[in-house]
């Protein structure tokens, strides 16, 4: 019961591919693009639809490079038992929820500066 719960709401928090498609259109190439074929591959990490606003909304070039970094930072990190880490590049840092392979929230290098990373049991640079 307690797994069926957490998929449903896994479910609600993170943004489907149809979803994407009808916020922000069918634009081909950028963010758009690639979290639609991540989501159709089904594999790595997926963006919240709270992350996927502050991606856009920060202007985070998330490129494939970027994704496969912060694909395998998320295996290093549940490999060494962490459940919620923040993973450090050099143009953003990305809050991401490791038992459910869910990027919670993202911030620009400029944001980074100033801010306290609360609530993670580890961190990862890339």
């Amino acid at each position: 019961m307690l797994e069926k719960v957490d998929q449903v709401s896994r479910t609600a928090n993170t943004t489907s591919v149809q979803q994407l498609k009808l916020k922000h259109g069918a634009a081909t190439g950028g963010f758009g693009q690639l979290l639609r074929e991540q989501a159709a591959e089904g594999d790595g990490v997926h963006f919240s639809k709270h992350a996927a606003q502050r991606v856009q909304q920060r202007g985070i070039q998330v490129t494939e490079t970027l994704l496969d970094s912060i694909n395998q930072a998320v295996d290093k990190a549940r490999e060494k038992g962490a459940r919620d880490v923040v993973i450090i590049s050099s143009q953003a840092a990305f809050i991401v929820n490791v038992v459910n392979n869910t990027v919670i929230t993202s911030m620009s290098g400029a944001e980074m500066r100033e801010n306290i990373f609360t609530n993670i049991d580890g961190a990862v640079l890339i």
